[in-house]
Protein backbone atom coordinates (compact mmCIF):
# COMPACT_ATOMS: atom_id res chain seq x y z
CA UNK A 1 0.00 0.00 0.00
CA UNK A 2 1.47 3.58 -0.85
CA UNK A 3 0.78 5.73 1.83
CA UNK A 4 3.19 8.67 1.39
CA UNK A 5 3.95 10.43 -1.77
CA UNK A 6 5.45 13.80 -2.58
CA UNK A 7 3.22 16.50 -4.70
CA UNK A 8 4.26 19.94 -6.43
CA UNK A 9 1.30 22.59 -4.67
CA UNK A 10 0.83 25.65 -6.49
CA UNK A 11 2.76 27.32 -4.90
CA UNK A 12 5.55 25.31 -6.14
CA UNK A 13 6.59 24.15 -2.37
CA UNK A 14 7.50 20.34 -2.49
CA UNK A 15 4.42 19.25 0.45
CA UNK A 16 4.07 15.76 1.88
CA UNK A 17 0.29 13.75 1.43
CA UNK A 18 -0.07 10.87 2.95
CA UNK A 19 -2.39 7.95 2.17
CA UNK A 20 -3.66 4.89 3.55
CA UNK A 21 -6.29 1.85 2.29
CA UNK A 22 -8.50 0.19 4.04
CA UNK A 23 -10.72 -2.35 2.55
CA UNK A 24 -12.23 -0.36 -0.93
CA UNK A 25 -11.53 3.03 0.59
CA UNK A 26 -8.53 5.03 0.28
CA UNK A 27 -8.49 7.59 3.06
CA UNK A 28 -5.87 10.67 1.98
CA UNK A 29 -4.25 13.31 4.38
CA UNK A 30 -2.88 16.27 2.96
CA UNK A 31 -0.49 17.28 4.99
CA UNK A 32 1.40 16.23 8.25
CA UNK A 33 -1.03 18.59 9.95
CA UNK A 34 -4.03 17.29 8.77
CA UNK A 35 -2.89 13.76 9.73
CA UNK A 36 -2.04 14.71 13.23
CA UNK A 37 -5.41 15.71 13.43
CA UNK A 38 -7.06 12.95 11.88
CA UNK A 39 -5.12 10.44 14.18
CA UNK A 40 -6.56 12.21 17.50
CA UNK A 41 -8.41 10.21 19.70
CA UNK A 42 -12.25 11.64 19.65
CA UNK A 43 -12.91 15.06 21.71
CA UNK A 44 -15.23 17.29 21.16
CA UNK A 45 -12.91 20.71 20.78
CA UNK A 46 -11.04 18.68 17.41
CA UNK A 47 -15.02 18.34 16.22
CA UNK A 48 -15.99 22.00 16.74
CA UNK A 49 -12.65 23.23 15.34
CA UNK A 50 -13.48 20.76 12.16
CA UNK A 51 -10.57 18.75 12.21
CA UNK A 52 -11.28 15.62 13.38
CA UNK A 53 -11.55 12.47 11.54
CA UNK A 54 -15.06 12.09 10.04
CA UNK A 55 -15.32 8.44 11.40
CA UNK A 56 -13.65 5.30 13.65
CA UNK A 57 -12.23 4.30 9.94
CA UNK A 58 -10.55 7.44 9.46
CA UNK A 59 -9.39 7.78 12.45
CA UNK A 60 -7.56 3.95 12.29
CA UNK A 61 -6.64 5.05 8.49
CA UNK A 62 -4.55 8.04 9.60
CA UNK A 63 -2.99 5.99 12.66
CA UNK A 64 -1.86 3.46 10.49
CA UNK A 65 -0.05 6.53 7.94
CA UNK A 66 1.33 8.17 11.28
CA UNK A 67 2.85 4.91 12.31
CA UNK A 68 5.17 4.40 8.82
CA UNK A 69 6.04 8.65 9.06
CA UNK A 70 9.85 9.14 9.76
CA UNK A 71 10.67 10.78 12.95
CA UNK A 72 12.65 13.46 10.86
CA UNK A 73 9.70 14.58 8.42
CA UNK A 74 8.61 16.73 11.67
CA UNK A 75 11.73 18.86 11.47
CA UNK A 76 10.96 19.94 7.96
CA UNK A 77 7.06 20.42 8.33
CA UNK A 78 5.96 22.26 11.72
CA UNK A 79 3.00 22.51 12.71
CA UNK A 80 2.40 25.82 12.69
CA UNK A 81 4.47 27.33 10.10
CA UNK A 82 7.83 29.09 11.17
CA UNK A 83 7.29 32.44 9.35
CA UNK A 84 3.95 32.90 10.96
CA UNK A 85 4.76 31.66 14.63
CA UNK A 86 7.56 32.34 17.30
CA UNK A 87 6.62 29.38 19.53
CA UNK A 88 7.61 27.33 15.76
CA UNK A 89 10.52 29.15 15.57
CA UNK A 90 11.61 28.41 19.22
CA UNK A 91 10.44 24.90 18.81
CA UNK A 92 13.40 24.68 16.01
CA UNK A 93 16.25 26.44 17.67
CA UNK A 94 15.87 23.99 20.75
CA UNK A 95 16.50 21.17 18.56
CA UNK A 96 19.49 18.85 19.61
CA UNK A 97 20.31 17.13 16.42
CA UNK A 98 23.13 14.96 18.95
CA UNK A 99 20.37 14.53 21.52
CA UNK A 100 17.81 12.86 18.62
CA UNK A 101 20.26 10.87 16.81
CA UNK A 102 20.31 7.62 19.01
CA UNK A 103 16.51 7.52 17.50
CA UNK A 104 16.61 9.57 13.74
CA UNK A 105 16.27 6.62 12.16
CA UNK A 106 13.12 5.76 13.50
CA UNK A 107 9.05 6.04 12.58
CA UNK A 108 6.68 7.46 14.66
CA UNK A 109 5.69 3.31 15.23
CA UNK A 110 8.76 2.55 15.72
CA UNK A 111 9.87 5.32 18.24
CA UNK A 112 6.46 3.53 20.10
CA UNK A 113 7.91 0.53 20.03
CA UNK A 114 11.45 2.20 21.37
CA UNK A 115 9.43 3.94 24.37
CA UNK A 116 7.81 0.87 25.67
CA UNK A 117 11.01 -1.54 25.49
CA UNK A 118 12.24 -3.12 28.70
CA UNK A 119 15.98 -1.40 27.85
CA UNK A 120 14.50 2.07 27.39
CA UNK A 121 14.85 3.45 30.75
CA UNK A 122 14.53 7.01 32.24
CA UNK A 123 18.38 8.24 32.30
CA UNK A 124 18.01 7.37 27.95
CA UNK A 125 14.70 9.23 28.11
CA UNK A 126 16.60 12.26 30.15
CA UNK A 127 19.48 12.25 27.36
CA UNK A 128 17.15 12.34 24.49
CA UNK A 129 14.72 15.09 25.38
CA UNK A 130 16.30 17.98 24.07
CA UNK A 131 16.48 15.92 20.52
CA UNK A 132 12.43 15.37 20.73
CA UNK A 133 9.74 18.27 19.33
CA UNK A 134 6.46 18.67 20.38
CA UNK A 135 5.07 17.54 17.47
CA UNK A 136 7.12 14.18 17.87
CA UNK A 137 5.79 13.18 21.54
CA UNK A 138 2.36 14.65 20.24
CA UNK A 139 2.12 11.70 17.33
CA UNK A 140 3.41 8.93 19.19
CA UNK A 141 1.22 9.67 21.76
CA UNK A 142 -2.13 9.54 19.29
CA UNK A 143 -0.33 5.72 18.68
CA UNK A 144 -1.06 4.73 22.28
CA UNK A 145 -3.01 3.32 24.55
CA UNK A 146 -3.63 4.83 28.18
CA UNK A 147 -1.92 2.16 29.55
CA UNK A 148 1.24 3.47 27.22
CA UNK A 149 1.30 6.48 28.09
CA UNK A 150 1.08 5.63 31.63
CA UNK A 151 4.15 3.40 31.12
CA UNK A 152 6.24 5.36 29.54
CA UNK A 153 5.70 8.49 31.49
CA UNK A 154 6.31 6.48 34.70
CA UNK A 155 10.13 5.48 33.37
CA UNK A 156 11.06 9.23 33.14
CA UNK A 157 11.49 11.88 36.32
CA UNK A 158 11.67 15.31 36.05
CA UNK A 159 12.66 16.97 39.44
CA UNK A 160 12.91 20.45 39.95
CA UNK A 161 13.00 22.82 43.51
CA UNK A 162 12.67 25.79 45.16
CA UNK A 163 12.40 25.67 48.61
CA UNK A 164 10.95 21.89 48.24
CA UNK A 165 12.35 19.12 46.08
CA UNK A 166 9.64 18.24 43.76
CA UNK A 167 9.18 15.11 41.44
CA UNK A 168 11.82 12.84 43.08
CA UNK A 169 11.11 8.67 42.79
CA UNK A 170 8.62 7.52 44.90
CA UNK A 171 7.39 10.97 46.03
CA UNK A 172 3.82 13.08 45.62
CA UNK A 173 3.57 16.80 45.89
CA UNK A 174 0.20 18.93 46.32
CA UNK A 175 -0.18 22.57 45.67
CA UNK A 176 -2.66 23.62 48.65
CA UNK A 177 -5.19 25.90 46.73
CA UNK A 178 -6.67 28.25 49.34
CA UNK A 179 -8.96 30.23 47.16
CA UNK A 180 -11.61 32.87 48.39
CA UNK A 181 -14.69 34.54 46.81
CA UNK A 182 -13.53 38.05 47.92
CA UNK A 183 -9.96 37.39 48.73
CA UNK A 184 -10.76 37.67 52.41
CA UNK A 185 -7.05 36.73 54.36
CA UNK A 186 -9.07 35.11 57.24
CA UNK A 187 -10.77 32.55 55.08
CA UNK A 188 -7.39 32.20 53.00
CA UNK A 189 -5.09 31.72 56.14
CA UNK A 190 -8.78 28.73 57.56
CA UNK A 191 -8.20 26.99 54.29
CA UNK A 192 -4.30 27.38 54.15
CA UNK A 193 -4.10 26.03 58.19
CA UNK A 194 -6.34 22.79 56.83
CA UNK A 195 -4.21 22.31 54.36
CA UNK A 196 -1.20 22.26 55.92
CA UNK A 197 -3.17 19.95 58.84
CA UNK A 198 -3.16 17.30 55.93
CA UNK A 199 0.05 17.42 55.05
CA UNK A 200 -0.42 19.70 51.65
CA UNK A 201 0.91 22.44 50.57
CA UNK A 202 4.82 21.23 49.66
CA UNK A 203 4.48 21.92 45.61
CA UNK A 204 3.73 25.56 46.17
CA UNK A 205 0.52 27.36 48.33
CA UNK A 206 -1.38 29.51 45.43
CA UNK A 207 -3.72 31.51 45.52
CA UNK A 208 -6.43 32.38 42.40
CA UNK A 209 -6.93 35.65 43.28
CA UNK A 210 -10.64 37.24 43.10
CA UNK A 211 -9.50 41.03 42.53
CA UNK A 212 -6.15 41.26 39.98
CA UNK A 213 -5.07 45.32 41.10
CA UNK A 214 -1.56 45.61 42.23
CA UNK A 215 -2.50 46.36 45.55
CA UNK A 216 -4.34 43.24 46.13
CA UNK A 217 -1.40 40.79 44.38
CA UNK A 218 1.12 42.26 46.75
CA UNK A 219 -1.05 42.28 49.68
CA UNK A 220 -2.06 38.59 49.25
CA UNK A 221 1.56 37.89 48.62
CA UNK A 222 2.62 39.30 52.09
CA UNK A 223 0.02 37.14 53.73
CA UNK A 224 1.22 33.85 52.44
CA UNK A 225 4.93 35.14 53.30
CA UNK A 226 3.68 35.72 56.93
CA UNK A 227 2.16 32.32 57.25
CA UNK A 228 5.30 30.56 55.76
CA UNK A 229 7.76 32.88 57.74
CA UNK A 230 5.90 32.70 61.07
CA UNK A 231 6.35 28.85 60.85
CA UNK A 232 9.35 28.34 58.83
CA UNK A 233 7.68 26.22 56.02
CA UNK A 234 9.58 24.61 53.56
CA UNK A 235 7.76 25.64 50.75
CA UNK A 236 7.16 28.74 47.80
CA UNK A 237 4.09 30.75 47.67
CA UNK A 238 2.15 32.30 44.45
CA UNK A 239 -0.56 34.57 43.54
CA UNK A 240 -1.77 33.57 40.13
CA UNK A 241 -1.62 36.98 38.75
CA UNK A 242 -0.90 38.17 35.41
CA UNK A 243 3.04 38.47 34.67
CA UNK A 244 3.20 42.29 34.14
CA UNK A 245 1.80 42.06 37.62
CA UNK A 246 3.89 39.65 38.99
CA UNK A 247 6.82 42.27 37.95
CA UNK A 248 5.40 44.98 38.98
CA UNK A 249 5.29 43.33 42.68
CA UNK A 250 8.44 42.69 42.34
CA UNK A 251 9.42 46.03 42.03
CA UNK A 252 7.33 47.05 44.55
CA UNK A 253 9.56 44.93 46.67
CA UNK A 254 6.45 42.33 47.42
CA UNK A 255 7.67 38.91 48.91
CA UNK A 256 7.12 37.11 45.42
CA UNK A 257 8.47 33.49 45.15
CA UNK A 258 7.10 32.20 41.68
CA UNK A 259 6.34 34.13 39.02
CA UNK A 260 2.88 32.52 37.24
CA UNK A 261 1.65 33.00 33.27
CA UNK A 262 -0.92 30.80 31.77
CA UNK A 263 0.62 30.15 28.47
CA UNK A 264 -0.21 28.47 24.91
CA UNK A 265 1.56 26.40 22.07
CA UNK A 266 0.74 29.31 19.23
CA UNK A 267 2.41 32.90 19.26
CA UNK A 268 -1.07 34.48 18.70
CA UNK A 269 -2.44 32.02 21.84
CA UNK A 270 0.20 33.83 23.60
CA UNK A 271 -1.24 37.28 22.33
CA UNK A 272 -4.42 36.64 23.55
CA UNK A 273 -2.85 36.17 27.19
CA UNK A 274 -1.29 39.28 26.48
CA UNK A 275 2.03 38.06 26.26
CA UNK A 276 5.27 37.15 24.33
CA UNK A 277 8.01 35.05 24.28
CA UNK A 278 9.92 38.53 25.51
CA UNK A 279 7.90 39.18 28.23
CA UNK A 280 8.21 35.75 29.80
CA UNK A 281 11.94 36.42 29.16
CA UNK A 282 12.03 39.58 31.41
CA UNK A 283 9.97 37.96 34.07
CA UNK A 284 12.16 35.22 34.76
CA UNK A 285 15.06 37.34 34.97
CA UNK A 286 13.50 39.43 37.50
CA UNK A 287 12.69 36.25 39.59
CA UNK A 288 15.94 34.90 39.30
CA UNK A 289 17.39 38.00 40.60
CA UNK A 290 15.75 38.16 43.89
CA UNK A 291 17.08 34.69 44.93
CA UNK A 292 14.46 33.47 47.17
CA UNK A 293 15.05 29.78 46.67
CA UNK A 294 16.93 27.42 49.68
CA UNK A 295 17.60 24.31 47.87
CA UNK A 296 17.32 25.08 44.19
CA UNK A 297 16.27 27.85 41.27
CA UNK A 298 13.01 26.96 39.50
CA UNK A 299 11.05 30.01 40.02
CA UNK A 300 8.81 29.82 37.10
CA UNK A 301 4.75 28.14 37.09
CA UNK A 302 3.20 27.81 33.94
CA UNK A 303 -0.36 26.51 33.65
CA UNK A 304 -2.29 25.00 30.57
CA UNK A 305 -4.78 23.43 29.00
CA UNK A 306 -6.18 21.80 25.81
CA UNK A 307 -8.52 24.16 23.98
CA UNK A 308 -7.30 27.46 24.80
CA UNK A 309 -5.54 27.78 21.01
CA UNK A 310 -9.21 27.14 19.83
CA UNK A 311 -10.82 29.55 22.36
CA UNK A 312 -8.38 32.23 21.26
CA UNK A 313 -9.28 31.28 17.18
CA UNK A 314 -5.36 30.50 17.29
CA UNK A 315 -5.02 26.95 16.46
CA UNK A 316 -4.02 27.53 12.97
CA UNK A 317 -6.07 23.87 12.06
CA UNK A 318 -4.14 21.81 14.55
CA UNK A 319 -5.39 19.79 16.85
CA UNK A 320 -6.30 20.83 20.41
CA UNK A 321 -3.33 18.15 22.08
CA UNK A 322 -0.65 18.56 19.01
CA UNK A 323 -0.80 22.23 20.26
CA UNK A 324 -0.76 21.70 23.77
CA UNK A 325 1.94 19.38 23.80
CA UNK A 326 3.46 22.85 21.73
CA UNK A 327 2.73 24.54 25.01
CA UNK A 328 5.77 22.26 26.55
CA UNK A 329 8.12 23.62 24.63
CA UNK A 330 7.35 27.68 25.68
CA UNK A 331 7.73 26.44 29.77
CA UNK A 332 11.21 23.76 29.25
CA UNK A 333 12.63 27.32 27.80
CA UNK A 334 12.67 28.76 31.67
CA UNK A 335 13.18 25.71 33.21
CA UNK A 336 10.39 25.79 35.52
CA UNK A 337 9.46 24.66 39.21
CA UNK A 338 5.91 23.68 38.36
CA UNK A 339 4.36 23.15 35.03
CA UNK A 340 0.04 22.22 35.48
CA UNK A 341 -2.54 21.37 32.72
CA UNK A 342 -5.69 21.97 34.05
CA UNK A 343 -7.21 19.43 32.28
CA UNK A 344 -10.76 19.69 32.51
CA UNK A 345 -11.29 23.43 33.25
CA UNK A 346 -11.66 24.67 29.92
CA UNK A 347 -15.16 23.17 29.60
CA UNK A 348 -17.28 20.42 27.34
CA UNK A 349 -16.75 21.86 24.37
CA UNK A 350 -13.14 21.00 24.11
CA UNK A 351 -13.34 17.68 26.54
CA UNK A 352 -16.64 16.91 26.48
CA UNK A 353 -17.23 13.63 29.15
CA UNK A 354 -14.80 11.87 31.33
CA UNK A 355 -13.40 9.79 29.01
CA UNK A 356 -12.03 12.60 26.95
CA UNK A 357 -10.79 14.55 29.99
CA UNK A 358 -9.28 10.63 31.58
CA UNK A 359 -7.69 10.49 27.58
CA UNK A 360 -6.19 14.28 28.01
CA UNK A 361 -4.34 14.14 31.43
CA UNK A 362 -2.20 11.11 30.21
CA UNK A 363 -1.62 12.71 27.18
CA UNK A 364 -0.48 15.59 28.47
CA UNK A 365 1.81 14.09 31.48
CA UNK A 366 2.87 11.89 29.07
CA UNK A 367 4.45 14.54 26.57
CA UNK A 368 5.72 16.95 28.87
CA UNK A 369 7.23 14.23 30.63
CA UNK A 370 9.11 13.16 27.70
CA UNK A 371 9.99 17.08 26.61
CA UNK A 372 12.02 17.69 30.48
CA UNK A 373 8.92 19.43 32.01
CA UNK A 374 7.72 19.00 35.64
CA UNK A 375 4.25 17.94 34.94
CA UNK A 376 1.59 17.91 37.41
CA UNK A 377 -2.35 17.90 36.59
CA UNK A 378 -5.40 19.72 38.18
CA UNK A 379 -7.46 16.78 37.74
CA UNK A 380 -10.90 18.70 37.49
CA UNK A 381 -13.85 19.35 35.87
CA UNK A 382 -16.86 22.26 35.20
CA UNK A 383 -20.20 21.11 36.62
CA UNK A 384 -21.54 21.21 33.20
CA UNK A 385 -19.41 18.50 31.59
CA UNK A 386 -20.08 14.80 31.35
CA UNK A 387 -17.85 13.98 34.56
CA UNK A 388 -18.06 13.03 37.83
CA UNK A 389 -15.93 12.58 40.77
CA UNK A 390 -15.44 8.28 39.90
CA UNK A 391 -13.85 9.97 36.86
CA UNK A 392 -11.42 12.21 38.33
CA UNK A 393 -10.46 9.22 40.63
CA UNK A 394 -9.64 6.89 37.44
CA UNK A 395 -7.42 10.15 36.10
CA UNK A 396 -5.77 10.99 39.60
CA UNK A 397 -5.09 7.12 40.21
CA UNK A 398 -3.57 6.67 36.65
CA UNK A 399 -1.86 9.62 36.95
CA UNK A 400 0.03 8.40 40.43
CA UNK A 401 0.99 5.21 38.94
CA UNK A 402 2.43 7.47 36.25
CA UNK A 403 4.46 9.31 38.45
CA UNK A 404 2.74 13.08 38.23
CA UNK A 405 4.90 15.38 40.22
CA UNK A 406 1.72 17.20 42.12
CA UNK A 407 -1.47 17.34 41.91
CA UNK A 408 -4.34 20.22 43.64
CA UNK A 409 -5.39 20.45 47.17
CA UNK A 410 -9.10 22.15 47.01
CA UNK A 411 -10.68 22.10 50.28
CA UNK A 412 -13.55 19.97 50.19
CA UNK A 413 -12.54 19.38 46.29
CA UNK A 414 -15.20 22.34 45.46
CA UNK A 415 -13.23 25.47 44.06
CA UNK A 416 -15.47 28.46 45.85
CA UNK A 417 -14.46 31.24 43.74
CA UNK A 418 -13.75 29.57 40.22
CA UNK A 419 -16.93 26.87 40.42
CA UNK A 420 -15.55 23.83 39.10
CA UNK A 421 -14.42 20.83 40.78
CA UNK A 422 -10.97 19.35 41.83
CA UNK A 423 -9.17 17.11 43.94
CA UNK A 424 -9.14 17.71 48.14
CA UNK A 425 -6.69 16.92 50.92
CA UNK A 426 -8.14 13.75 51.53
CA UNK A 427 -7.68 12.65 48.25
CA UNK A 428 -4.06 13.35 48.04
CA UNK A 429 -4.03 11.63 51.30
CA UNK A 430 -5.67 8.51 49.44
CA UNK A 431 -2.99 8.57 46.41
CA UNK A 432 -0.19 8.81 49.21
CA UNK A 433 -1.67 5.35 50.70
CA UNK A 434 -2.44 3.32 48.08
CA UNK A 435 0.69 4.03 46.07
CA UNK A 436 3.05 4.23 48.86
CA UNK A 437 4.26 7.79 47.88
CA UNK A 438 5.82 10.14 49.99
CA UNK A 439 5.84 14.43 50.22
CA UNK A 440 8.70 16.54 49.16
CA UNK A 441 11.75 15.54 51.92
CA UNK A 442 11.80 18.90 53.34
CA UNK A 443 8.48 19.36 53.89
CA UNK A 444 8.26 16.36 55.33
CA UNK A 445 10.78 16.82 57.57
CA UNK A 446 9.01 20.14 58.67
CA UNK A 447 5.45 18.20 59.24
CA UNK A 448 7.55 15.71 61.86
CA UNK A 449 9.06 18.80 63.49
CA UNK A 450 5.11 20.15 64.10
CA UNK A 451 4.07 17.38 65.19
CA UNK A 452 1.40 16.50 61.86
CA UNK A 453 2.76 13.63 60.83
CA UNK A 454 5.76 11.03 61.57
CA UNK A 455 8.57 9.86 60.78
CA UNK A 456 6.78 7.28 58.25
CA UNK A 457 4.85 10.44 56.75
CA UNK A 458 1.57 9.41 57.95
CA UNK A 459 -0.71 11.90 59.91
CA UNK A 460 -0.86 11.70 63.72
CA UNK A 461 -3.66 11.35 65.71
CA UNK A 462 -4.67 12.60 68.80
CA UNK A 463 -5.68 16.09 69.87
CA UNK A 464 -2.04 17.55 70.05
CA UNK A 465 -1.56 17.31 66.27
CA UNK A 466 -0.57 21.02 64.91
CA UNK A 467 -1.18 22.61 68.03
CA UNK A 468 1.33 25.60 67.20
CA UNK A 469 -0.16 25.97 63.69
CA UNK A 470 -3.69 25.83 65.35
CA UNK A 471 -2.77 28.34 66.72
CA UNK A 472 -2.47 30.80 64.01
CA UNK A 473 -5.97 31.13 63.54
CA UNK A 474 -6.41 32.70 66.79
CA UNK A 475 -4.05 35.56 66.15
CA UNK A 476 -5.54 35.73 62.37
CA UNK A 477 -9.22 36.17 64.01
CA UNK A 478 -10.65 33.15 61.74
CA UNK A 479 -13.64 31.94 63.17
CA UNK A 480 -14.25 34.97 65.20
Amino acid sequence: MDRVFFELRPTGQARMAYHQTIGARRHRFDDLRTLLARASPLRSGDLLAGVAAVDEEERVAARMALADVPLRSFLSEPAVPADDDEVSRLILSQHDAAAFAPIAHLTVGGFRDWLLSETTDGPSLERLAWGLTPEMVAAVSKLMRNQDLVLAARKRRVVSAFRTTIGLPGRLSVRLQPNHGTDDPRGIVASTIDGLMYGCGDAVIGINPAGDNLANIVELLRVLDAIRERFAIPTQSCVLTHVTQSIRAIEAGAPLDLVFQSIGGTQKTNESFGISLALLDEAAAAVASLKRGTVGTNAMYFETGQGSALSANAHHGVDQQTIEARTYAVARRYAPLLVNTVVGFIGPEYLYDGKQIVRAGLEDHFCGKLLGVPMGCDVCYTNHAEADQDDMDTLLTMLGVAGVNFIMGVPGADDVMLNYQSTSFHDALYLREALGLRRAPEFEAWLERMGIAGADGRLLGGAGRGQALLGMAEAVGVGS
